[in-house]
């Protein structure tokens, strides 16, 4: 197995150099922070996150949800499909473990969104299960489309769903009312949707999008998602990239 991994490391890392001309950091995690405008215990994990968002082997995501809604502010950010998803990793875990803030990391452990020695002990520990972050996501862009490629693993057989997730690398909302009301908070890599792209079955997979359909939903970025699961009931993280939207770019998970 081991032999296996390294011969598929060289193989990425010269199509890599071959194509691209550079070898991005390979992600170790996906942190979604579920978080919101009305919860007065969010603002430190928002920027906690906003801190794990410059590590380039870390992909951190702002989920915002709307379950404070009615302490006064509507948050301006959140999408009801994020309560549900966080709803859904309650249920896969079977604890019922659904709160602001709330970082899950690589769809597997929860814990408070601002704590950074747990999030860090979290990725730690994810990092023991071989499926996880194992499958590689190629993104780049060129002639107005994202191509999204996701590899093989040789000797392995992965199933999951492919997600692609417009991105707002940073949005600064003045919040008016409620537990926050008077402040101004920077939210990073703010999802603005989801949309499926397909099934990956283990075998090499691509698929082309409208670099338009992305920006339509105000994001300069898109993060990519393979992930055992439903969109119902989402398991564990497979692999994942992002990438800004801009001039022609290649960012490859491995």
């Amino acid at each position: 197995m081991l032999r296996s991994r390294l011969a598929w490391a060289a193989i990425v890392l010269f199509f890599q150099i071959e194509s691209c001309g550079f070898a991005a950091a390979a992600p170790r995690a996906v942190l979604e922070l579920f978080t919101s405008q009305g919860c007065s215990s969010c603002p430190p994990a928002d920027k906690v996150l906003g801190e794990f968002a410059k590590d380039p082997s870390i992909i951190a995501l702002s989920l915002p949800i709307n379950i404070w809604d009615y302490l006064g502010w509507k948050d301006t950010l959140a999408l009801p499909g994020h309560a549900a998803r966080q709803r859904g990793y309650a249920k896969m875990r079977g604890d019922r473990q659904v709160y602001t803030p709330q970082v899950v990391v690589n769809g597997d452990v929860h814990v408070l969104g601002s704590d950074r020695a747990a999030i860090e002990q979290a990725i730690a520990q994810t990092g023991h299960n071989a499926a996880i972050m194992s499958v590689p996501v190629l993104l780049s862009t060129a002639q107005g489309d994202l191509t999204v490629t996701v590899k093989a693993v040789p000797g392995e057989q992965a199933h999951g769903e492919v997600w692609l997730c417009p991105v707002a690398t940073a949005v600064a909302v003045a919040i008016g009312r409620g537990e926050n009301g008077g402040l101004t908070i920077t939210y990073h890599n703010v999802v603005r949707g989801w949309r499926k792209l397909g099934d990956f079955a283990g075998t090499d997979s691509t698929w082309r999008v409208p670099l338009s359909d992305i920006e339509h939903h105000s994001a300069d970025g898109a993060a990519v998602v393979v992930q055992e699961g439903t969109r119902a009931e989402p398991g564990i993280v497979l692999g994942a990239a992002v990438t800004s939207i801009g001039p022609q770019t290649t960012v490859d998970s491995r």
